[in-house]
């Protein structure tokens, strides 16, 4: 094979390779066929393997022919050399593309990616200008999620005295939502001249966002004797009804201590729903988080403190600049991308994230 391929992966691929021929042969032994869990187990893995394998052989026959048009290529027959020279950059345009695509069917997917998200944003350090950012990034992602046309539902809020959120919470029902949103996650940074600064200075504030796969009932399991649920009467706007009841809940996980508050509905049933699927999903991160053996809890990774010096991203409207680390370059037209026109940022570090994975697949060859 040719450079196409590095010597980590091409090791990985040969063991690729040799597990699929395994699993042939299973699947042709009298032990397998006999035992239909086996048989499903088996074929199952078979075939999540065989087009990676099917595209490794194709690659392989595409250098092959490379190889032998190379040799044409210096012989003494002039038509030769020149069908030759077709059929090599033909086979290098086929070797470009296989590649590509074998890269893309290595790197192992996300299984949470289908999933719908829960965001949590909350205003970091910067008083009522964070609160009011906090409120911009709710906006910017639920203006995306309808350029995506997925569904967006307020879980808990927690507004500021000047129309910004100290906290809001809501959740994005779609297809793949997650594995588009799971790139926000962290502290977001905003220069910017505040509504509230009369003299024109540039103020710096901080956002905190967290995104995390909506857990299910089947994803994990929560025990009544593990909760502590508490009712009580809900304060602030809300009307007739729900101050006046004790309809909000709080919900907290002994175990872990991990509290949720909701109290935007009328309805104390519908509060307890919500603060549960909350904690689902902030259980689902932790859990994740333990199997991966990080030190602390995927929500505290991606959300960071919301100090000033922590930023994942900095939105600078002076210069009308997005900045975000973990790419080398800048983006313009921030109104725009406020609005919800975020799809190449994403997109980018998405396609990042895969060749990051796919270099550390190159490196051990594991």
């Amino acid at each position: 094979m040719t450079d196409v391929l590095t010597p980590g992966l091409r090791k990985r691929l040969e063991k690729v390779e040799e597990r699929y021929d395994e699993l042939g042969r299973l699947l042709s032994d009298p032990a397998t066929t006999s035992d239909p869990a086996r048989l499903r187990t088996v074929g199952q893995e078979f075939a999540a393997l065989e087009p990676v394998v099917d595209t490794v052989r194709q690659l392989r026959s595409a250098e092959g022919r490379a190889a032998e048009a190379r040799e044409l290529t210096e012989g003494d027959d002039v038509d030769l050399r020149d069908l030759a020279r077709e059929e090599l950059a033909e086979a290098t345009d086929d070797i470009a593309t296989l590649g590509g695509k074998l890269r893309s069917q290595l790197v192992p997917r996300d299984p949470l990616d289908e999933k719908n998200v829960i965001v949590e944003i909350r205003a970091g350090e910067g008083g009522e200008e964070a609160a009011l950012f906090a409120r911009d990034l709710y906006g910017m992602y639920t203006r995306y999620a309808e350029r995506h046309r997925w569904r967006t539902e307020i879980l808990s809020q927690s507004d500021s005295e000047k129309g910004g959120f100290k906290e809001i919470i809501f959740k994005v029902g779609g297809r793949g939502a997650y594995s588009k949103l799971k790139f926000e996650s962290g502290v977001h940074r905003v220069q910017r001249v505040p509504k509230t600064e009369a003299q024109g200075r540039v103020h710096t504030s901080t956002a905190t966002v967290a995104v995390l796969p909506e857990a299910e009932d089947v994803d994990l399991q929560i025990s009544e004797d593990d909760l502590k649920i508490d009712v009580y009467r809900a304060a602030g706007k809300g009307g007739q009804g729900v101050n006046t009841t004790d309809s909000a809940v709080r919900i907290t996980h002994i175990p872990t201590g991990e509290v949720v508050t909701c109290q935007d509905e009328r309805s104390q049933l519908k509060n307890k729903a919500k603060a549960m699927a909350v904690l689902r999903s902030r259980l689902l991160a932790r859990m994740r988080a333990e199997q991966e053996e990080k030190e602390s809890s995927a929500r505290r990774a991606q959300i960071g403190r919301g100090e000033r010096a922590e930023k994942m991203r900095t939105y600078n409207y002076r210069d009308d600049r997005i900045t975000d680390r973990r790419l080398g370059y800048n983006l313009s037209s921030i109104d725009r991308r406020m609005d919800g026109e975020i799809d190449d940022l994403i997109d980018a570090l998405a396609q990042q994230d895969e060749a990051d994975r796919l270099s550390r697949l190159e490196e051990d060859g594991d």
